[in-house]
């Protein structure tokens, strides 16, 4: 499986983007939280977190290959996860990710239905099954905040993977979001989980 891409980005559409690799030009479907970072970085080195999937009817032997992009893993992770979700396909899920994946992972959490349904393609039925199924392993993707920039999608996946850390350390859900909010909150910019857990103890163990 193609897990990451890195290339040129070419034109950039709704639903799509071509990538250039040497003398190959790869499209890739993308959503439009996806495509907005984008659009704008034409002839840009970009990389892109991907997954890939068979579109077509297998009876009838026409399958065709397709990638999707994201411009980060725990994005990648997020649409992986509403894509399981029964009567949401990878085109559902593609049309639904309008909104940046904290705003609607905080909505599965919070069980608010209706924020849900405003999604494209998410009626109401479907917001109460992504509820149903999803609504405990939202905590780490609730994490993340509007990002504008990679570099900000590349922070919340810092963000993610601590708050993951922490709960394997021992930390209970809620005292791992806590913490990781708090971090947020203090607007440091940390490079990497254990830098990330350095800050964290260092601000545990600081006299009151």
């Amino acid at each position: 499986m193609i897990k990451r891409l890195t290339g040129t980005l070419g034109a950039v559409e709704i639903g799509s983007l071509e990538l250039t690799i040497g003398p190959v030009v790869h499209e890739v479907l993308v959503p439009e939280l996806v495509r907005r970072d984008l659009q704008t970085k034409g002839g840009q080195t970009v990389t892109l977190h991907t997954l890939e999937f068979l579109e077509g009817t297998p009876g009838r032997g026409n399958l065709v290959p397709r990638l999707v992009g994201f411009l980060s893993e725990v994005e990648r992770e997020f649409f992986d996860l509403i894509c399981e979700v029964d009567g949401v396909g990878v085109r559902k899920a593609l049309r639904a990710m309008v909104r940046p994946v904290g705003e609607i992972a905080r909505a599965i959490e919070e069980q608010d239905a209706a924020a849900l349904s405003t999604l494209p393609g998410i009626g109401a039925a479907t917001a109460e099954r992504m509820i149903a199924k999803l609504r405990r392993r939202m905590p780490k993707f609730a994490l993340l905040v509007g990002r504008e920039t990679p570099t900000a999608a590349a922070a919340g996946d810092v963000l993610a993977e601590t708050f993951e850390v922490l709960r394997s350390l021992g930390h209970s859900e809620t005292d791992a979001r806590r913490l990781c909010d708090a971090l947020r909150g203090e607007k440091k910019k940390v490079k990497d989980v254990q830098e990330a857990l350095e800050v964290i103890y260092r601000s545990m163990h600081k006299p009151r």
